[in-house]
């Protein structure tokens, strides 16, 4: 299995390389064909994120997040997550054929968190205050970042499975009955909702 590590706010370490590469073992054994990891981890401060994708030959991918103040933890916490979708889905995972259509190519924009609020005298009066806060939400958002991403075809049922897959709140994919966008998301209540497009 091909591991790649990116380390974020923090100084690359042998030791975590180690401890991935002998961890992820656990996993290997739901498997039948080798798969790719991306692995990121944040360090900020007292936080410690370890943010693990696996992605399957099959065209699936399993991912992992957990933080906590110890880098191990977190890691550990992230493979065992991904380990219990892997338990959860092994046959349907193993038995699951990427569709034969073309994947949608799209591109995924990072918008800059909202700017902090300017320093207001409480002394002006409420009209002179409101002013220049007004004028400051019209300012359009500016993209920090972008990437191209993948929307693969799949029936219903695998999509369903996708998002559970990652633990996301909804899952974009190609509805391979009507080659149409479609968006599969959770609901309040407990249950799964999907958003059909006409394109």
């Amino acid at each position: 299995m091909q591991i790649d590590i990116t380390f974020r706010r923090m100084d690359p370490s042998d030791a975590l390389r180690n401890y991935l590469n002998d961890k992820m073992g656990r996993i290997k054994k739901f498997l039948a064909r080798p798969s790719h990891a991306h692995v990121v981890l944040t360090s900020e401060r007292f936080r410690n994120k370890a943010d693990i994708t696996l992605t399957l030959n099959n065209g699936l991918f399993v991912k992992g997040v957990d933080t906590s103040d110890d880098m191990y933890f977190s890691i550990d916490q992230a493979l065992t997550r991904i380990e219990k979708q892997l338990r959860k889905y092994k046959e349907k995972i193993q038995s699951h054929k990427p569709a034969p259509a073309p994947a949608i190519k799209l591109t995924d924009h990072t918008l800059e968190a909202e700017p902090e609020a300017d320093f207001v005298d409480e002394d002006l009066e409420p009209a002179a205050v409101e002013a220049p806060v007004s004028a400051a939400a019209e300012v359009p958002r500016r993209i920090v970042s972008s990437s191209e991403i993948s929307v693969e075809p799949m029936d219903l049922n695998s999509a369903l499975m996708q998002l559970e897959l990652t633990n996301s709140h909804f899952y974009l994919f190609v509805n391979a009955q009507t080659n149409t966008l479609n968006v599969v998301y959770r609901r309040e209540d407990g249950q799964f909702g999907v958003i059909e497009t006409k394109r």
